[in-house]
């Protein structure tokens, strides 16, 4: 799960590399890198909206599905009743904190021939976006002098070129994201992943991000229909990717 990136181009060069970006929301400021961007940031997207593609800068961690909610008011309320406290489940399930889901996989089942009911939601044009980044981590967790390797970069080169996660987005949704902080509403995005190539999947053989290397990918995921574009979620071929940095929190600072 690739819960750590980073974008360290600019405002320009992604309004080069997407087409038809026409306005650029008040979010945005001057861009300025992100070496460490983690769940929950604010982080630029280009989106679809009811007036064109706009660049804007939104949270990262799309709402998780309801039954992961229920899951989790459950385990809570489990605890709490130990303790002898009398729970309002309603009432605990309408306030279950929600951090977000930051990497959205199980979109469509081609065995069952079947959409997600909770992501497909999401998968119109209307509500697709795409991610700039120029490297992205995944934990490592083998030993090596005494202690864990930790974050592992990849980036298409060392040059840590410009290129997208394949995204979708949801506007003003309202949740409990944090208990310190209640209810809120705010924009979400997350991003798609995919199985492994070789250079990912020796590190993290789960999952990588769904990466779009071309404008023409990148034109295809935002505008084309549902059936055509969830084609694009897969891997990019071997040995694509390399790995630019090793066992830090930030990278291309």
């Amino acid at each position: 799960m690739c819960n750590l990136y980073s974008h360290t181009s600019n405002r320009q060069a992604i309004i080069d590399f997407v087409k038809e970006v026409n306005r650029i929301h008040d979010s945005v400021g001057n861009l300025e890198p992100q070496p460490g961007i983690f769940p929950d940031y604010a982080a630029p997207i280009v989106r679809n909206t009811a007036i064109g593609r706009e660049l804007a800068k939104v949270r990262w961690g799309m709402p998780s599905s309801q039954f992961a909610l229920m899951q989790s008011a459950k385990k809570r309320a489990a605890k709490l009743e130990d303790k002898g406290q009398v729970v309002d489940f309603a009432e605990l399930l309408k306030l279950e904190p929600d951090s977000g889901t930051t990497n959205v996989r199980n979109i469509f089942d081609p065995v069952k021939g079947r959409w997600n009911q909770h992501w497909n939601r999401w998968m119109g044009v209307e509500n697709r976006c795409v991610v700039p980044f120029t490297s992205f981590s995944e934990f490592d967790g083998t030993m090596q002098d005494g202690k864990k390797r930790g974050d592992t970069w990849f980036a298409l080169d060392e040059s840590r070129p410009l290129a997208f996660f394949a995204g979708i987005w949801v506007e003003g949704w309202t949740s409990v994201r944090k208990v310190k902080t209640g209810v809120e509403t705010a924009d979400y995005f997350g991003f798609l992943t995919s199985e492994p190539n070789d250079v990912v999947g020796a590190i993290h053989p789960k999952a990588m991000p769904v990466i779009l290397t071309k404008p023409e990918e990148v034109e295809m995921w935002l505008s084309a229909p549902k059936d055509e574009a969830i084609q694009l979620q897969r891997p990019l071929p071997d040995g694509v990717l390399d790995i630019v940095a090793v066992g830090v929190k930030q990278d291309g600072a």
